[in-house]
């Protein structure tokens, strides 16, 4: 039986050599495959198992069918032979027979290869082993492969090859096409869930003509005719929120994000987020959302509300939530509430073994210990409100206690999914916390370009109604539903240094 066995690096240039042969041999008979530009394509190899789930073995239908798709093994004997088709939809065996397709058309059959691109017609039947088949009456090639397939790529060495070869990945790899499959389908959940709460779809600049204040590096390009600089967008906000002073009252953006910043198994340079922002309402009403949302979408792609999930059985119909104080003290055993000053924060860090952060705030230590005790061990869904002022230039600060702002982050196995605010709406205050962000980011970095955004401020001038924002990773999101370890597996085209 001819498999797609996987070839050695030397076995493999000798097996292209055959197949650039045959195409030779093809073209100069007046059949080169690639000339052809259509086939007829009428059903597929699922619906056809799942019609004729309860046929008999060694039964026909007396159905026609024409099928289209890449041949994936191949066992030749005598005077008849079997095939795996796999077409859009999964794999069904073809029988090709010596009487019914003509000696000239079984010979071409037997020269063909693993990975060559066929369509054939024929009838359903069952064989005697009960597998569902297709009796080929005609076969056609439309694509010769000249290169071999592997079998699969195992290990470290080899996963870097499937990143870097998609394609290679997605051919051999039916469980790769399925986590793409459900991707699109938790995108299409989305969409559809925000689409019945009112919400619009829109889109805004990728490039954006200055560098702003936040803390992520962006990637910088020059526009020729314009001669300036422009930057790659870190996020949507800003322009979203200009919407929702427009009088859109409920917007949200399916938008590709660039930063340019470190790699590993949960960043990516180039990622997915949803942003949405809905006025009047707080970040509690965003909370209500993100539950809603995560139920309806876990049940319509999984079917259930308990999803595995890298050896846990993560429950989405439970959610606690819990300020940042009330869960620091709950893991360290330290109460922010109790310090009552820059100071006394420093101390605690110093005792307490945390990182002490650029500029040693309370509340920019309060999240440094949060950091260090807290999130490895948020498994279970939970939020996390109530964040301190320093670490949250866009929220709205909390009437009650203005050292704390209307924020909540939401976290899985111990990963950040989320991001909310009751927006600050007040464009006095944004202003001040603006430049003060930019003046500190300009003196950790001299050489730093930020700038505020200050027609964003007079947007706030014209009135930003009380609104609620949510920001969320589309790529975190695909990881959870499909059980993935790494950003780089529900990425098609994961960033990667060129191998030369």
């Amino acid at each position: 039986m001819e498999q797609n066995k996987q070839p050695t690096t030397q076995n493999a240039a000798s097996e292209a050599a055959v197949r650039r042969q045959k195409l030779a041999d093809l073209r100069a008979a007046g059949h080169d495959p690639f000339q052809i530009t259509k086939c007829k394509q009428d059903a597929f190899s699922a619906d056809l198992k799942e019609e004729y789930k309860d046929l008999p073995a060694e039964e026909d239908t007396g159905r026609m069918v024409s099928l289209a798709g890449r041949m994936m093994s191949k066992r030749v004997m005598g005077k008849a032979s079997f095939a795996h088709l796999r077409d859009a939809k999964g794999d069904i065996q073809i029988f090709v027979k010596r009487d019914l397709l003509g000696d000239e058309a079984y010979a071409a059959f037997k020269k063909l290869d693993v990975g060559d691109i066929i369509a054939c017609t024929g009838e359903v039947f069952r064989t005697k082993m009960g597998e569902l088949s297709v009796r080929v009456h005609e076969l056609t090639l439309l694509s010769k492969s000249l290169l071999p397939l592997p079998e699969k790529f195992h290990g470290l060495t080899d996963r870097e090859a499937r990143y870097r070869q998609r394609y290679v990945d997605l051919i051999v790899n039916p469980d790769v096409k399925d986590t793409f499959v459900k991707r699109s389908m938790i995108l299409r959940e989305l969409r559809a869930f925000l689409d019945g709460k009112g919400f619009l779809e829109v889109d805004t600049p990728i490039l954006t003509p200055f560098e702003i204040g936040a803390s992520a590096r962006p990637f910088v390009t020059h526009h020729n005719t314009l001669d300036m600089d422009m930057v790659l967008r870190i996020e949507t906000e800003l322009y979203l929120k200009r919407l929702v002073v427009g009088g859109m009252d409920r917007v949200y953006e399916v938008g590709r994000i660039f930063r340019n910043e470190g790699m590993d198994t949960k960043h990516n340079p180039e990622f997915t987020t949803i942003e949405l922002y809905q006025a009047y309402t707080d970040y509690h009403g965003m909370m209500d959302l993100v539950e809603e949302m995560m139920q309806t979408v876990a049940q319509n792609v999984c079917g259930s509300l308990v999803i595995p999930y890298q050896g846990n059985m993560i429950d989405l119909s439970h959610w606690e939530r819990l300020t940042m104080v009330e869960a620091v003290k709950k893991y360290s055993g330290v109460d922010f509430d109790a310090v009552s000053s820059d100071e006394e924060a420093i101390e605690l860090a110093k005792q307490y073994h945390v990182d002490l952060p650029e500029i040693p705030s309370k509340g920019a230590i309060l999240a440094e210990f949060f950091d260090a005790f807290v999130e490895e061990k948020l498994i279970q869904p939970t939020f996390i409100y109530d964040y301190p002022v320093e670490t949250s230039p866009l929220a709205k600060r909390k009437p009650e206690n203005p050292a704390y702002t209307e924020r909540f982050e939401y976290f899985i196995n111990a990963t950040e999914f989320g991001n909310a605010f009751s927006e600050l709406n007040d464009p006095i205050d944004q202003k001040e916390r603006f430049e003060r962000q930019v003046a500190d980011r300009k003196a950790i970095d001299p050489e730093s370009k930020a700038q505020v955004d200050y027609d964003y401020i007079t947007a706030l001038e014209y009135g930003l109604p009380p609104t609620g924002g949510l920001g969320f990773g589309v790529d975190r999101l695909v990881m959870l539903l499909t059980d993935s370890a790494s950003i780089r597996d529900v990425l098609l085209f994961p960033t990667m240094k060129p191998v030369d």
